[in-house]
């Protein structure tokens, strides 16, 4: 099973999110920042992270381009995972690097299905 990021600085969505990646096999390292993911990711190597958009400080947004810029953590995927729910957001989340996108609330079935597409079947990409 894969190493999963999960960042979100609502304590509800990312325990959610995390039970949800646990359940299905997964082992979930988490971050509460924008800040926080860099260092982490770096660190971690995880092999796909889960970023939400809205957080004080470094937005998800920024943290995305900031993950895109490091060559340490290039080629690990982001999925984009917020309220947002615009096709303007959708589509910068993209710009900044975001190879998926889901929308809040979400069934457990979209993360798994994004888990799948990104990493061949939901297994480590290393």
């Amino acid at each position: 099973m894969a190493k999963l990021l999960v960042v979100d600085d609502s304590a509800t969505e990312r325990d959610h999110l995390r039970e949800v990646l646990i359940k299905a096999g997964h082992t979930v390292v988490t971050a509460v920042s924008g800040q926080e993911v860099v260092a982490l990711a770096q660190s971690e190597r995880p092999d796909l992270i889960f970023m939400d958009i809205v957080m004080e400080g470094v937005d998800g947004y920024h943290a995305t381009r900031a993950l895109r810029e490091d060559p340490t953590t290039v080629h690990i995927p982001v999925v984009v995972v917020s309220s947002k729910n615009q096709k303007a957001d959708k589509m910068w989340a993209q710009l900044q690097g975001a190879k998926g996108y889901v929308v809040k609330p979400y069934p457990a079935e979209e993360i798994l299905k994004q888990i799948a597409h990104l990493l061949g079947g939901g297994g480590a990409a290393s």
